[in-house]
């Protein structure tokens, strides 16, 4: 991988603390599955083809569907999602939007109909960490790669 920077070795602090919340989100009760359908959905709003190629790899090693994977950028409009992944997909857009979009009480309502307070916690977690990693990427200019 071509990078600007070595920023694991420069800013190993701040590069730790990345990866324990990285560590952490992988405990919640979101579901791994959703988790990277989320990551894919918030890289394409971003553009971060490096993290598009990770995630998209990393659900298909989970058994995600190339269906779903391929889909998820217009859930909308797809039968495939349970209404709990629908409603995590829309908080995931709206978050990393929030400047044009917000989380308006309507949609934090829907939300907690599908997941309680913990989890929405969890969810936002989820939602800005694969944004902060997207800046980090294009910011460093980490590439995607054929493997």
């Amino acid at each position: 991988m071509s990078q600007r920077v070595s920023y694991y070795e420069i800013a190993s602090d701040g590069m730790k603390i990345m990866m324990d919340m990285e560590k952490y989100t992988k405990t919640t009760a979101i579901e791994r599955k959703l988790r990277e359908l989320i990551k894919i959905r918030v890289s394409q709003i971003n553009g971060c083809a490096y993290c598009l190629n990770m995630h998209t790899a990393d659900a298909r090693k989970m058994g995600e569907t190339e269906q779903r994977i391929y889909c998820v950028s217009a859930w909308q409009e797809c039968e495939f999602y349970t209404e709990a992944e629908k409603i995590a997909l829309e908080l995931a857009e709206h978050v990393t939007l929030i400047p044009t979009k917000r989380v308006p009480d309507e949609l934090y309502q829907r939300v907690r109909e599908h997941y309680d307070e913990k989890q929405y916690v969890d969810l936002v977690l989820i939602i800005n960490q694969i944004n902060s990693w997207n800046r980090i990427s294009i910011a460093m200019g980490n590439r995607a790669t054929e493997k």
